[in-house]
C-alpha cells in the first residue's frame, strides 16, 4: 500500500491562513476581481450566460492554444488542462514514476514533488541550490556536481522548479543547459514546474524548457505569476503520447476543470490579456519588494537575504537561537502573522515572506513580527 505522509506545509496553512490576522505566508500576489479580469459590461454579460455544465475534460480548444502559445513550438495537442498547478504534478508524477523509479529532486523547493517520489516511486533524491557570490553579490546557483551525483540509472525523473520557489530565482541558460545534459545522458524524464514564469523582476519572460529536450514536460498553471489561483486552472504541455497517458490518469481523478474556471482561464491566456495581466503582477512585485527590502535590512546582522529574480516570495536566512518552526509558530501564536518556516522547504533557519498582498497590510504584519524578534534577541 501506498503511505501518504502529512504535507506540512499545507496543512500549516489550511489550518491557520485563514485564522491569522496577517497571512504573509502567501505565495502570489494579490488576486485579481473577476471585475478586473472580465473588463466590462459586455463581457460581464457573456459570462453570466454560461452554462454550468461539464466543460471538455482536457480543457477546451480555444483554452489549449492560449496555453500552447505561451510556449514556443507548442500546438494545442501538446496540452492537457487539470485542476491547478499541484494536480498537473500530481498526474505527471503519478503517471511516470513506476515501482523501483527514483525521483531527483530540486531543493529547495515546494515539497509536493519530493514526496510524491516517496510514495510514487522508490524514494527521492535531492540536489541544492546555493547562494554563490558573483560579482559582488550573492546569487542562488545550480551545484552541477550535486545534480550529476544525484542522477543515478534508478532515476525516472528529473524535477526542477523554475523560477523557484522559495528563492525567487532564475537558471541560467547554462544551467539549464546543464540540466538538460544530465536527463539526456540518464534519458530520464524532465519535469520542469514553471508556475513562476511571468512574475520576473527586473528581466523578461523566463525562458521555458519546452522544446530543450524530447522527454520534457512542463506543469503550470494560472495560481501564482496570473494572480488567479481560486480559478484552480492547472496544465501540463508534453509529447502528445505521454499527453494521452495523463489524460487517462485525469479520468480517475478530478474528471475536467470547472465550467466557469475554464471560461475564464480562456478568457486570461489570450495573448493580448496575458500580457496585461503578468504586467499587473510585474507591477506589484516592483512597488512592493523595495518596502520588504527596507524592512530586512532595517535588522542588520539578523537576516541575511539575496533578492528574488521572480515571484512573490523572499526567503530570508536569520540568526537566532530557534529553529524555524519553532519561531513561525511563536509569531503565529504572539503576533497572529503567518509565514513559512525554511524547514518545510528542504531548509533550516530561513523564513519565506510573501510580498504580493496590499503593501499597508504587509507593513502591519511585518511590525508585529517586529516585537517577537526583538523578545527572542
Amino acid at each position: 500500500n501506498v503511505r501518504i505522509e502529512t504535507f506540512r506545509m499545507e496543512r500549516m496553512q489550511c489550518l491557520y491562513e485563514h485564522e491569522v490576522e496577517y497571512n504573509l505566508s502567501e505565495s502570489g500576489v494579490q488576486p485579481m476581481t473577476l471585475e478586473e479580469l472580465l473588463g466590462g459590461e459586455e463581457a460581464l454579460r457573456a459570462f453570466l450566460s454560461t452554462e454550468i455544465g461539464y466543460p471538455q475534460s482536457n480543457g477546451s480548444l480555444a483554452l489549449r492554444e492560449g496555453i500552447a502559445s505561451f510556449y514556443p513550438g507548442a500546438d494545442p495537442d501538446n496540452v492537457t488542462v487539470v485542476n491547478g498547478g499541484s494536480e498537473a504534478n500530481f498526474i505527471t508524477l503519478w503517471t511516470l514514476l513506476e515501482h523501483g523509479d527514483r525521483l531527483t529532486c530540486m531543493i529547495p523547493n515546494y515539497m509536493q514533488a519530493w514526496g510524491l517520489g516517496r510514495h510514487y516511486g522508490a524514494g527521492t533524491d535531492t540536489f541544492r541550490l546555493r547562494v554563490r557570490q558573483e560579482n559582488g553579490r550573492g546569487r542562488w546557483s545550480l551545484d552541477v556536481a550535486e545534480l550529476e551525483r544525484a542522477v543515478t540509472t534508478d532515476t525516472r525523473v528529473i524535477l526542477v522548479t523554475n523560477p523557484n520557489n522559495p528563492t525567487g530565482s532564475v537558471l541560467s541558460e547554462a544551467e539549464m543547459d546543464a540540466v538538460v545534459a544530465v536527463a539526456k545522458r540518464a534519458r530520464a524524464w524532465l519535469v520542469a514546474d514553471e508556475i513562476y514564469r511571468g512574475a520576473e523582476l527586473d528581466r523578461s519572460l523566463t525562458p521555458s524548457f519546452w522544446g530543450r529536450y524530447d522527454k520534457l514536460v512542463v506543469t503550470s498553471g494560472l495560481s501564482k505569476a496570473f494572480g488567479l489561483p481560486g480559478l484552480r486552472i492547472g496544465w501540463v504541455v508534453a509529447p502528445q503520447r505521454l499527453i494521452e497517458k495523463l489524460w487517462i490518469h485525469h479520468d480517475y481523478t478530478t474528471l475536467t476543470p470547472g465550467a466557469l474556471s475554464e471560461r475564464l482561464a480562456s478568457l486570461a491566456l489570450n495573448p493580448l490579456r496575458r500580457d496585461a495581466i503578468l504586467g499587473r503582477t510585474r507591477a506589484i512585485l516592483r512597488r512592493n519588494l523595495p518596502v520588504l527590502e527596507e524592512w530586512i535590512h532595517s535588522h542588520g546582522e539578523l537576516f541575511d537575504y539575496v533578492p528574488p529574480a521572480a515571484g512573490a516570495i523572499a526567503l530570508v536566512k536569520y540568526d537566532l537561537p530557534i529553529r524555524s518552526t519553532a519561531l513561525i509558530d511563536r509569531i503565529r501564536k504572539d503576533q497572529s502573522v503567518l509565514l513559512v518556516p525554511g524547514e518545510q522547504l528542504g531548509l533550516g533557519k530561513y523564513l519565506r515572506f510573501g510580498y504580493g498582498s496590499d503593501v499597508g497590510f504587509m507593513l502591519k504584519g511585518l511590525a508585529r513580527i517586529d516585537d517577537t524578534l526583538a523578545r527572542i534577541r
